[in-house]
């Protein structure tokens, strides 16, 4: 495969995801932690795996759990089995009020108790803070002042090796030291005296007792099949105008076109624009399509097809939760899906041909949220790279079931990494590879054909 270096453009849409998926982590990485155990996105609505000590606990519709008692003194969900070792646990973790400077929102891990364990505090002081737990005795291994702000997302990570404790915050490390308060334990989600929402619980294995491979408590992957090539239209239409579209539109597989002059110009109007909570389905967008598909919220997008993507096929805007489930698109010079504002993209059962990027999340726009995609059962030809995001606002990438065509010499980048920059600057590229904190995939999540 020839590999195009495209000159850079700034992103305006990126496509993040923050469901999880089971997956083993990719050998050679810094981390010790090998093997992906256990996971939960909350798609499913429930807490089915999980058992509460206190609190007032709830699975939102776009798959958060949230904790909502600002008054309780600890209120605690447990996971996995008192007998895990040597292990890391990582978890996206959102403040939502303290009730004093010592109020906390947090992760844990080793908890051989509801009140022995290794914590990572997230305080109300702005302070971060590793804590080895008993009772009301609280010894701090190490903290660091980050400026915790209510309403933002951070991604927290403990990691226990023998007696040596580590905590992570957005991928930095903000302590760590040598304890032997507890050996062993399960992983908790932790508030006191605060509210917060929690997403993206993972849990990876090393040496020592590792945490059985039972099937974690999430709503199993999608097993549909990439589709093998592109549909016939059923019909064309030549669209004049933006079609808004709330609630469902069934497109019958028609094909739709005439927006824009089919070129890379970011001012294009959209093809679609869907409001929150809309689902569009069956549609062929053809050639010119101008910037395709706006979500404004939520949304749904099921067998959707790009025949020649414009400025970008869709661009996340608005809301937290989005969803590709099928179809395709080719011929995007640039990028297919653009994610600029928060939450998480989930592609899935999709096919991308002769692409700049399948996902990129916004490294420039006016609002540094941090994104997330999950990507799984996908089929690449003759794109540079799946996916791009911006490490330093903690966002994550996780891949599975990937399967790249006619790339006997693998140069298709599985995950890029860029540092984010404020609007008016172009985000800079740093790296790219699995790396057990940002992207996250195996060897065994990407095959070659």
């Amino acid at each position: 495969m020839q590999k195009r270096r495209l000159p850079g453009r700034r992103p305006l849409l990126l496509a993040v995801g923050a469901s999880v998926t089971v997956a083993a982590l990719a050998a050679g990485m810094t981390s010790a932690f090998a093997a992906t155990v256990f996971t939960d996105d909350f798609n499913d609505g429930n807490t089915s795996g999980w058992s509460k000590s206190g609190g007032t606990w709830t699975v939102d519709g776009s798959g958060v759990l949230n904790q909502s008692n600002a008054g309780s003194e600890l209120a605690r969900q447990f996971a996995g089995q008192t007998s895990w070792t040597n292990y890391s646990v990582q978890a996206r973790v959102r403040p939502v009020s303290f009730g004093s400077s010592s109020a906390l929102v947090g992760l844990a891990a080793r908890s051989s108790s509801s009140t022995k364990m290794y914590r990572l505090a997230l305080l109300g002081n702005g302070r971060a803070e590793l804590q080895a737990v008993n009772g009301s005795a609280i010894t701090a291994i190490g903290s660091a002042s980050l400026g915790i702000d209510t309403g933002s997302w951070y991604t927290v990570r403990i990691e226990a090796s023998g007696s040596t404790i580590r905590g992570f915050v957005n991928g930095t490390q903000i302590a760590s030291g040598s304890n032997s308060l507890v050996g062993a334990g399960r992983i908790g989600l932790v508030t006191a005296y605060a509210s917060g929402g929690f997403d993206d619980v993972i849990v990876d294995s090393s040496g020592g007792t590792t945490p059985p491979t039972t099937p974690p408590p999430t709503t199993p992957g999608p097993t549909n099949p990439p589709p093998a090539g592109w549909p016939t239209p059923t019909g064309s239409q030549k669209v004049d105008a933006t079609i808004p579209v709330s609630g469902s539109f069934d497109g019958g597989l028609k094909r739709y076109y005439g927006i824009g002059d089919g070129g890379q110009s970011e001012s294009q109007d959209p093809m679609f624009e869907l409001a929150a909570g809309a689902t569009l389905r069956n549609v062929i967008i053809g050639a010119p399509a101008g910037d395709g598909v706006h979500c404004e919220g939520n949304c749904t997008l099921i067998n959707v097809w790009w025949e020649d993507v414009g400025e970008d096929a869709a661009t996340f805007r608005g809301g937290t939760t989005y969803t590709v489930d099928g179809g395709g698109a080719r011929a995007a010079s640039d990028k297919v899906f653009q994610h600029n504002g928060s939450g998480t993209v989930h592609i899935k059962n999709f096919r991308v041909e002769n692409a700049g990027k399948l996902y990129r999340a916004c490294g420039n726009c006016s609002t540094s949220y941090q994104r997330h995609v999950v990507i799984d059962n996908v089929v690449v030809r003759d794109t540079d790279a799946i996916a791009g995001i911006n490490t330093n606002w903690g966002d994550t990438a996780r891949f599975s079931r990937i399967t790249i065509l006619g790339d006997p010499d693998r140069e298709t980048s599985i995950c890029v990494k860029y540092q984010g920059v404020p609007k008016g600057s172009e985000p800079v590229e740093i790296g790219e590879g699995a790396d057990g904190v940002s992207c996250l995939y195996a060897p065994s999540d990407i095959s070659y054909q």
